[in-house]
């Protein structure tokens, strides 16, 4: 039995399998109406959620299946013993996902269920977010063969881009990420994506008109909220959110960042605009982000079709 708490013991074939799957369900979305029938969701939120949700519920119901969805405050994982209590559920259901906060609750959950185990995400890693992308660069340009700068945080989502793409062996990936974020991946993660070079660590010291030499060569500029969606409206967060602002405005993608470039710009949704991107931007690449924000329930339904089926 195959869990997805990230990449790691994917090979590049079996994502491409996924992803290739995922292609199948979004153009014959009939020919898999009944192949999860009977089969039971149960998603877990520690963290708020729209797509993450959203995709999920309708995606195991695009399958035939049914989902039960649960808030973290409202269930007994505040009060009881752990490793039980994920045991129990896997006595009533065939599959579960949770968006969780630490990478550490992912990995237990990793160790101790007996269905399949979706990571829906947490503070070190997204791999759902990273196989919609991934299938949304495939419908847009042919392959997985691109050129893409990340811009922003080193966070869950940029992790998992660098997993991906070290993994893959196709297309270059190149991080600026003047922000680092607390997570659980150290630098020999990054050191040891970097080795095979399809993933380049770009500077962050680097000035903002080097950057744009960067961008004029481009398939792809991607970007992410700066902030954490829990501390955005947070007033206990408010000083620190001021100085995160005042360091990443100079990265905003904006209309002048891209001057002389053809690259595309994707988000992984929500978006905070008139910060990490500017409404212009926003608006001229809206199709593409909404088309990769409606992958993530495909990319999903494949994901959990391949560990229901493979368990």
């Amino acid at each position: 039995m195959k869990n997805m708490l990230n990449f790691k013991n994917f090979t590049a074939d079996e994502l491409m399998e996924i992803l290739e799957l995922a292609q199948d369900m979004k153009k014959n979305p009939e020919k898999y109406s009944e192949s999860l029938k009977g089969k039971k969701l149960y998603s877990l939120f520690e963290k708020t959620s729209t797509r993450t949700f959203l995709s999920f519920a309708t995606g195991i119901t695009e399958l035939g299946g049914t989902y039960f969805n649960q808030l973290w405050e409202d269930s007994n994982f505040v009060l009881g013993e752990p490793i039980s209590e994920i045991k129990y559920v896997c006595r009533n259901v065939d599959i579960i996902m949770a968006r969780l906060v630490k990478n550490e609750t992912v990995e237990l959950f990793g160790r101790n269920v007996t269905v399949p185990f979706i990571n829906g995400c947490d503070n070190s890693y997204h791999p759902c977010q990273i196989l919609a992308d991934a299938l949304t660069i495939i419908e847009h340009f042919g392959s997985l063969d691109v050129k893409l700068l990340y811009i922003g945080a080193k966070n869950n989502v940029f992790n998992s881009l660098v997993e991906f793409f070290s993994k893959m062996k196709k297309g270059t990936l190149y991080g600026l990420t003047p922000l680092v974020n607390d997570t659980a991946c150290d630098e020999a993660f990054y050191e040891e994506a970097k080795k095979d070079g399809y993933y380049v660590e770009l500077d962050p010291a680097m000035s903002i008109e080097e950057a744009k030499t960067y961008v004029k060569d481009m398939d792809i500029l991607y970007t992410d909220t700066w902030v954490d969606m829990e501390f955005f409206n947070n007033p206990a967060f408010a000083d620190k959110k001021a100085e995160i602002m005042s360091k990443m405005m100079p990265y905003q993608i904006n209309d002048d960042f891209l001057e002389g470039s053809k690259a595309v710009v994707m988000h992984d949704m929500p978006m905070h605009v008139g910060f990490e991107i500017s409404e212009s931007v926003e608006m001229k690449n809206l199709d593409l982000i909404l088309d990769e924000a409606e992958n993530r329930r495909h990319a999903e339904k494949a994901v959990m079709y391949t560990l229901i089926k493979n368990s």
